[in-house]
């Protein structure tokens, strides 16, 4: 870390009004100022760099060294910046000590765009134009998707995708594929003479449908080593096959030789975004489709209800019991039992249920691909706001979703919802280690924050309340809150049919019951 104004031309858009706070043992040789200008620059040398001006001086600035520093996002307006520096090289033993900065922006949005650039910045990722676009998109480094997924994630994803058994269990679910042919076939109009570009097409079947619609060419880009097999499949089905040029590599990388009139990809995992291949269909938009070009699927929408289900929460709860034994081959294994009890919490439970276990309407949170930005997917928030319908026991947030392709001739939903004929992804659940307890016609509020990380999925934190109800209730104000952190990436894989449906009311006397 220094204070220097040595810098080449290239640097990011500015952020400014960013609040100050040095939070360790300042060394500086003069005060920091408490509301200074960020960007980020090269250094003459050509590391990146984050620099601190003050507003009113175009003259010292603190920079810091990207490659030495990380983010820790504090909440939506704040972040901690923490540069490690080197030690005393007069020392006998190498050392290293850190300097921690907050960072206070003025909205969510900045803050959001400002960790996107300093990752960007950090490696190497620099949005580039090259030449005009038909679209005036832009085209992203070859580094982008390496950038922001941990290699061997990307490695075990990949592998996951390149096996016919993964991809027979997917082209065996009924309703997805059955959409998804009806989708395109009942709206040839808009794959006719088109250009079509398949974004992660796996086995291919997306661009053969396509090509049956009448599509002029078909592009089908696939990362994985089913690529090959999609090239067998395609060429074994020369009717169709003539129009079809599979292509190898990943969608932030390669290049086509033309612009796509239409975009048809199937990028849905655990509630919609696991995996976060929504992030590439976002990019093979601004790269690849024309202006007004259409997106199959276009919307995806989560929807998400407060659920009463004492069955499963006794599940989840008697996993743990294991670690309350005291003499497991003599040893007390009693220590690990609280972290073991909020581990099972920690997995997401995904399966299908009856959706009379859910206690109040459902709310929905829209995605529409259109025209949403890549960077909008690395935090989603939800607010939560419902009405319980009955007098229960709450247990969690019940989540599933759907995705909208949107026709010129046809309008087709592809629904995972509780009650609808199951998909491979059926339906999720988070549940609470705490349930909180509700009354009919009383307000349930709370938030359902995803942050995405470099797992190729998103760690899930929940916050449920209950609100005074009633006579005064205006004037009342939480009576109970239940909070919740989960890992989408490590669901609990339940997978059951919907268990027979017991009232909620009755389900606490029923487990009293089975167990005497």
């Amino acid at each position: 870390m220094e204070v220097s104004s040595e810098w080449n031309t290239t640097h990011s858009l500015d952020f400014t009004g960013v609040v100050l706070k040095d939070l360790s043992p300042s060394t500086l040789p003069h005060p920091l100022p408490p509301v200074v200008t960020a960007f980020f620059a090269a250094a003459n040398s050509g590391a990146p760099q984050l620099r601190l001006e003050q507003p009113e001086s175009a003259g010292d600035v603190l920079c810091f060294g990207l490659c030495n520093s990380q983010l820790v996002n504090l909440g939506p307006l704040e972040t901690l910046v923490v540069v490690d520096e080197p030690g005393n090289s007069d020392a006998k033993e190498n050392s290293s000590f850190s300097k921690t900065f907050k960072l206070g922006f003025k909205t969510p949005e900045q803050r959001r765009a400002f960790a996107t650039e300093f990752e960007q910045w950090k490696h190497g990722v620099l949005h580039t134009q090259i030449g005009p676009l038909e679209n005036g998109s832009i085209i992203y480094s070859k580094s982008k998707f390496d950038s922001k997924t941990e290699a061997s994630s990307a490695k075990m994803y990949f592998h996951y995708y390149g096996q016919l058994l993964h991809q027979q269990n997917m082209l065996q679910d009924y309703v997805r594929t059955g959409t998804y042919y009806s989708a395109v076939i009942e709206n040839c109009i808009d794959f006719r003479d088109r250009v079509v570009v398949d974004v992660g097409a796996g086995s291919g079947i997306l661009s053969l449908f396509a090509a049956q619609a009448g599509a002029k060419h078909v592009y089908a880009v696939e990362a994985s080593e089913m690529a090959d097999y999609a090239s067998r499949l395609v060429a074994g089905n020369p009717s169709l096959g003539d129009r079809i040029t599979v292509i190898k590599g990943k969608v932030e990388e390669v290049e086509l030789p033309e612009k796509a009139d239409i975009l048809i990809s199937e990028p849905m995992g655990t509630l919609l975004v696991n995996e976060r291949m929504l992030e590439t269909y976002i990019i093979a938009r601004d790269r690849f489709l024309i202006p007004n070009g259409k997106m199959f699927p276009s919307i995806g929408r989560i929807h998400v209800a407060p659920f009463s289900d004492e069955y499963l929460f006794v599940e989840i709860a008697n996993k743990a019991l294991f670690w309350q034994q005291q003499n497991f081959y003599g040893v007390d294994l009693t220590p690990l039992y609280g972290s073991a009890f909020q581990g099972y919490f920690s997995q997401p439970v995904v399966d299908a249920f009856d959706p009379r276990l859910l206690v109040s309407l459902p709310s929905f949170h829209t995605l529409d691909f259109n025209s949403i930005k890549e960077e909008e997917l690395y935090e989603i928030d939800i607010p939560l706001s419902f009405i319980a319908s009955v007098c229960t026991r709450v247990h969690g947030l019940a989540c599933w979703f759907d995705v909208l392709f949107n026709g010129s001739s046809v309008q087709r939903w592809l629904t995972t919802a509780p009650g609808s004929p199951t998909t491979h992804w059926y339906q999720m659940r988070c549940v609470l280690s705490q349930p909180i307890y509700v009354m009919a016609g009383q307000e349930i509020t709370g938030r359902l924050h995803m942050v995405a990380h470099s797992s190729q999925s998103y760690t899930i934190y929940l916050t449920m309340s209950v609100k005074s109800w009633g006579a005064g209730a205006d004037q009342g104000g939480i009576l109970q809150t239940s909070t919740g952190k989960l890992e989408l990436k490590e669901p609990y894989y339940r997978l059951s049919q919907p268990q027979p449906y017991i009232p909620p009311q009755d389900q606490q006397l029923q487990q009293f019951i089975t167990t005497q």
